[in-house]
Formats: C-alpha cells, sequence, structure tokens
C-alpha cells in the first residue's frame, strides 16, 4: 500500500487541472497583469476571471468585493485588524474558544492593546453556546468572529442563525467568519448566511498554498493589513500572484463540481471509516457524537493512550493523520478545542483527526481499519494504565 493520506484539513493535494492552469502563468504568460502593454492583458484578464470565479464560489454579489490574499491567516487579520481600525471607538470583540489559532493568537495580542475579548464556549459535542454568545453582545461591540466548522472536529456553527441573532443585538457589529474549513466541503452562501467578512485559503481544497482571498460586502469598510500599492483596489498591496490566482480559481471551479461527491461519498468513506474504528477498538470513543459536521472529518479518542504514539505507529505504514491543527504541531499541550468540550483526561491526549478528500478511496479506508485495531492494542500492551484499560474493555464487552 503506497502513502494513505488522510490529513486533508492541514492541507491537501494540489489538483492536476489546478497545476495545468497555472503553468502557461509561469511560462508564457508572466507579465505583470497591472502593466499597460498588450503583454500584460492575458495575465489581466485571468486576475479579473479569477476574482469572479472566487465570487462565484461563496456567492458574493459583485467581484469587487473579494480580495487576493496569501493564505487564512492573512485573510483573517485584514478583516479583524480592517474592521477594529475603521471603529476604533468601539473595543469589544467576541469569538469562540475553538477557533484557529491565526484568530486566537491575534486576539490575545488586541487584549494587550485593550480590546475586551469575550470567548465563547462550547458543549461536549463541540457545538456553539448561542446564548452566551447572544448575551455577550453590547452597544460597543465592533466584531464578532466565529469559524465555520472547526478545524480539528470538523463540527459547523449555525452561520446563518449568529448573523440574524447579532443584527437583531445591535446592526452596526461586524460578522467575520473563517471559512477555511468549509470551502469545499459545504455550499457557502455570504449573501444568504449575512456575512460581513469570509477568509478561505486555496491549500485547503486542492489549489496550492500561498494564496487565499477575502470577502468583505460592499457595506463594511476595512483598512489594508499591507500598505503599498494600488492592487486590490487599494486593500492589499504586492503584485498580484497571477499562477496561483489563477489555480485558486480552477480549484473552486472543480469544487463546486465536486461537492455532491463530497457530500455523499467522502461523507459515505468518512463514516466507514469511523463507524468501523468505533466497533472494532474497544477503548475508542467519537470526540463529537451527534454534531453537524464537514463530510470530510472525524476526531476520535483512544483512551489510556498517547496519541503521538499512534501516528508513528501510522506514519510507519504510510498512513497519514493528525493530532489537531498542524499549525499547533510540536505542542505538548492538549488540543485547547478538546479542552473546551471538556473531553476527558483519558482520551484527550489520544485523540486523532481523520480526515478525507475526494481522492480517497475505498482500498485505504479499508486498509486503515485492517491495520488500526492492531496498532492500537501494541501501544494499549505498554500503557501504565493496564487496569483501567482491563475495565474499559470488560464494559465495552458487556
Amino acid at each position: 500500500m503506497s502513502l494513505i493520506y488522510l490529513d486533508n484539513n492541514a492541507t491537501t493535494k494540489v489538483a492536476p487541472e489546478v497545476l495545468d492552469a497555472m503553468m502557461p502563468y509561469f511560462k508564457e504568460e508572466y507579465a505583470n497583469p497591472s502593466s499597460i502593454y498588450d503583454f500584460a492583458k492575458k495575465s489581466n484578464h485571468a486576475v479579473r476571471d479569477a476574482r469572479v470565479a472566487i465570487k462565484d464560489f461563496v456567492n458574493a454579489s459583485s467581484e469587487k468585493e473579494i480580495i487576493f490574499t496569501s493564505c487564512g491567516s492573512e485573510s483573517a487579520n485584514t478583516a479583524i485588524r480592517g474592521v477594529l481600525n475603521m471603529n476604533k471607538n468601539k473595543r469589544h470583540i467576541i469569538t469562540s474558544k475553538v477557533e484557529h489559532p491565526c484568530v486566537l493568537n491575534l486576539y490575545q495580542t488586541l487584549e494587550k492593546e485593550g480590546y475586551k475579548v469575550d470567548y465563547i464556549g462550547v458543549n461536549s459535542n463541540g457545538e456553539l453556546d448561542l446564548a452566551q454568545l447572544e448575551q455577550a453582545i453590547s452597544y460597543d461591540t465592533a466584531l464578532v468572529s466565529i469559524m465555520y466548522a472547526n478545524n480539528e472536529t470538523g463540527v459547523i456553527f449555525p452561520i446563518e442563525k449568529i448573523s440574524e441573532m447579532i443584527k437583531s443585538k445591535n446592526k452596526e457589529t461586524k460578522f467575520f467568519v473563517d471559512g477555511v474549513q468549509v470551502a469545499g466541503k459545504i455550499p457557502i452562501d455570504v449573501q444568504a448566511a449575512g456575512i460581513d467578512l469570509l477568509g478561505i485559503s486555496g491549500h485547503k481544497f486542492h489549489a496550492p498554498k500561498g494564496i487565499g482571498a477575502l470577502y468583505v460586502n460592499s457595506k463594511t469598510l476595512v483598512t489594508p493589513l499591507i500598505i503599498g500599492g494600488h492592487q486590490e483596489r487599494g486593500k492589499r498591496a504586492g503584485t498580484e500572484n497571477v499562477p496561483y490566482i489563477v489555480g485558486m480559481a480552477k480549484a473552486a471551479e472543480l469544487a463546486i463540481d465536486s461537492l455532491k461527491y463530497e457530500l455523499t461519498e467522502v461523507k459515505r468513506l468518512r463514516d466507514k471509516l469511523e463507524s468501523g474504528i468505533l466497533k472494532t477498538v474497544y477503548n475508542s470513543r467519537l470526540n463529537t457524537a451527534i454534531a453537524n459536521r464537514v463530510p470530510n472529518t472525524t476526531n476520535i479518542g483512544f483512551e489510556y493512550i498517547e496519541g503521538e504514539l499512534i501516528l508513528l505507529h501510522l506514519s510507519d505504514l504510510g498512513i497519514c493523520a493528525s493530532s489537531g491543527s498542524a499549525c499547533t504541531s510540536g505542542s505538548l499541550e492538549p488540543s485547547h478545542v478538546l479542552r473546551a468540550m471538556n473531553v476527558p483526561f483519558t482520551a484527550i491526549h489520544g485523540s486523532i483527526r481523520f480526515s478525507l478528500s475526494r481522492y480517497t478511496t475505498e482500498r485505504e479506508i479499508d486498509y486503515v481499519l485492517d491495520v488500526l485495531p492492531g496498532i492500537i492494542e501494541k501501544i494499549s500492551s505498554i500503557s501504565p494504565y493496564q487496569e483501567e484499560l482491563a475495565n474499559l474493555k470488560r464494559l465495552r464487552n458487556l
């Protein structure tokens, strides 16, 4: 068995069609799209067409609402700082305890700058406490920032409902959504959902790393994060990365065409992997239980053993998975997401995220289900919690 890649929430392979679309803009059509001579026209038109494609991808009302960035982190920073800089008289922000580090770490910085940040909790399934969120909104709230789906658990938050809640409490409050983990997995409609700003990152849906986009609706004013030239209508300076912009647009078009497959076949394979593990591994638990999730993601805890050991054994067999966000790899601290969910200490260090893509095959899932029970049994045999494991096995066999 060759490489089995089940870490698609960390990054995805570049689709062959995407690479093909990009290549001419590395070789023949390498002009700066801002130049006025004829040679630059094709690059200029390619960026314009890509902007329309991303507009369609998120259902914005105009391509003028799309700003190209380098990644999801830049999109988030541009949205958050851009809104706050336009509303300097308001010093209150609301977010969740389970946001991606690119958002949480920024808010911790903003707290040092004098902002008050409310961090909304989640329940044991990873679902947002909407009552706490509604109560936190005040006349001083400049921004509410909630991710569309969690990168570790796949849990989808009720964005449309949150938007309605925000506007009913304070119409001046802006709503930023980190859409990185839903792009290409479920439909995005920023107009229907009432989103003011939304960030995406190309490498999460089979475009290359180094390209992202930020939707900013026409009624929302932001200051640029990167100051310089006139590019992106003055909202983001720097020569446009034409090949990568073209690549992300192609990936978006492919993702739209593949949505039905994501919602049916990818979900079926995810469910097969999930149910198979829960059935054959006695010390496994589904960390999200009944929560509504994106179709490709499962987060499973293996009690009384270390997740890092599981990942190393999987890697030896050519299987790639994750213990959480790739942006926090190397940390010995348990996942902040699972801690916020109050996942039991018996399982939190042994929790593994498996995330599939449209390239995942049934044969790959079968292989993982074939080898994983043996891996868990081997690691369990050297666990210092033999009595607890034995009790757990007895309980599961009842």
